[in-house]
């Protein structure tokens, strides 16, 4: 092997043997997974066993658990089997935790058991971002996105999933039962072989449908009319592309504008945005110390009781609205063509005539009221506007709130393209650190608890790339 770069005789001995300390250089990201650890108070964040038993076998300190996940995290490494294997091959690993090669059960329990712990971890390195200064912008995106869970689309029941399976199996026993009256016409050998055959599928056919039979009557006794056999919590969402869904986690999180760090997110498994506005909102600016924050959602937000409770919090919000009526497809006036007049608290239509305030009604808890005009018989515009005798048009008594959103929204559009640069990317790159089956772990609480280890680690790398580890560190220990 003339003229190429030589490797060290794997027989050569050393008097010296370089140290741990010597693979690791001071840039190295483990080093900040080890100072940030250290600096932890472990006890008033919850972890358990932080004091060590009197008796009995002792057990791993909470601080070299953490940190071998941390590790883990930061790089794609979650699963606990392959966390014990790295313990035994990685120089990092070894350096980190100090050479102890806990197995892979004690690894998985830590996160089972930590739970609360490890998202007060994550909250506290949110704490630390902001006393770094990197919140300064006073403006957060807030979107979901839907994780997979562990579980098969086949082990979750919904009422249309469970009508669906029990037709087909209804279909394959007729065929079956036709292919039986077939067999008898043919040679006995054959016949009976086929007989047999068919009878055996018709047999466990039946006995699927009795099975699911018994799913049908828990998914009725569920609140939401669905259950999950594998992760009771997950659930069947639908997604982005057309006719596809998954079983699985809506992530609600909040991003802040400047750094695109998350500064807020929670795990529900609810298929829809609506509701999450004012929760989230509330959850960043509380992370941020912000007593104004500005909040840009899609449409998928748009709840006025949503939007209200933000404005009453002190969030501007900036939320585009849906346009769910037909009328426009029918070839029909929409609300937005008739203009509401503050001052006289009347709506001007097409027509160029007034409606006036006249009733009011409550809808799911909601006050509107009623305008219309009576000039709507000899209208000439009337086959455009309503197939009814006049045109009403509702008015939430809190409608002032949605229209001030549009104003804002209509006055600086690009607010909505700041949206997708700074939510879209977080969700991107934590899905493709997860990979394709997304999270390991069942049942929502624990499912939490791995979200949480990963905005830790997505916010960790990014604060490492935007001011380096050494200015980190010395924050940290600061």
């Amino acid at each position: 092997m003339k003229r190429f770069i030589e490797g060290t005789d794997r027989s050569q001995t050393t008097l010296f043997p370089p140290s741990l300390d010597d693979y690791i250089g001071d840039d190295n990201p483990v080093r900040v997974i080890d100072v940030f650890v250290d600096e932890l108070d472990l006890r008033a964040l919850g972890f358990a066993a932080v004091d060590p038993a009197e008796t009995g076998r002792p057990s791993y300190h909470p601080a070299i658990m953490l940190k071998l996940y941390i590790y883990g995290y930061l790089n794609r490494v979650q699963s606990s089997r392959r966390l014990e294997r790295e313990a035994q091959r990685n120089v990092e690993v070894m350096w980190l935790i100090g050479r102890l090669a806990p197995d892979f059960k004690t690894i998985a329990d830590f996160r089972k058991d930590n739970g609360h712990a490890i998202g007060n971890v994550c909250r506290d390195f949110i704490l630390l971002c902001r006393k770094l200064g990197l919140f300064s912008a006073a403006i957060v995106a807030i979107d979901g996105s839907k994780f997979k869970a562990v579980n098969a689309r086949d082990n979750n029941f919904t009422q249309a999933k469970m009508k669906s399976r029990l037709r087909q199996i209804e279909n394959s026993i007729a065929k079956y039962l036709d292919q039986l009256e077939t067999a008898d016409r043919q040679e006995p050998i054959i016949a009976e072989a086929r007989t047999a055959h068919l009878i055996e599928k018709i047999e466990g056919l039946k006995r699927e449908m009795q099975r699911l039979k018994k799913l049908e009557a828990q998914r009725q006794a569920s609140p939401d009319g669905q259950i999950s056999l594998t992760d009771p919590d997950a659930r069947s969402m639908m997604t982005s592309g057309r006719g596809s869904g998954l079983v699985g986690y809506n992530v609600q999180s909040a991003v802040e504008a400047e750094n695109h760090l998350i500064v807020a997110f929670e795990v529900t498994n609810s298929g829809h945005d609506e509701g999450n506005l004012a929760p989230t909102g509330e959850a960043a600016r509380q992370a941020m110390g912000c007593k104004d924050l500005e909040a840009v959602a899609d449409r998928g937000y748009f709840k006025g009781e949503d939007i209200l409770a933000c404005e009453e919090a002190g969030m501007t919000t900036y939320v585009a609205k849906p346009l769910t009526s037909g009328r426009r497809a029918r070839g029909r006036f929409g609300k937005q063509d008739f203009v509401y007049i503050a001052a006289d608290d009347e709506y001007m239509c097409p027509a160029d005539k007034r409606l006036h305030r006249r009733s009011k009604k409550t809808d799911k808890d909601r006050l509107n009221h009623l305008y219309w005009t009576e000039d709507c018989h000899d209208c000439p515009l009337k086959s455009k506007c309503t197939t009814s005798d006049v045109r009403r048009i509702a008015r939430w008594e809190h409608e002032d709130v949605l229209e001030r959103v549009q104003k804002r929204i209509d006055c600086d559009p690009g607010k909505m393209r700041l949206r997708r640069e700074m939510v879209e990317h977080p969700f991107g790159t934590i899905k493709s650190w997860m990979g394709a089956t997304h999270f390991l772990m069942k049942r929502k609480v624990n499912v939490a608890t791995e979200m949480s280890l990963h905005v830790l680690a997505y916010n960790m790398k990014r604060v490492m790339k935007i001011i380096r580890t050494g200015p980190l560190m010395a924050a940290i220990r600061g």
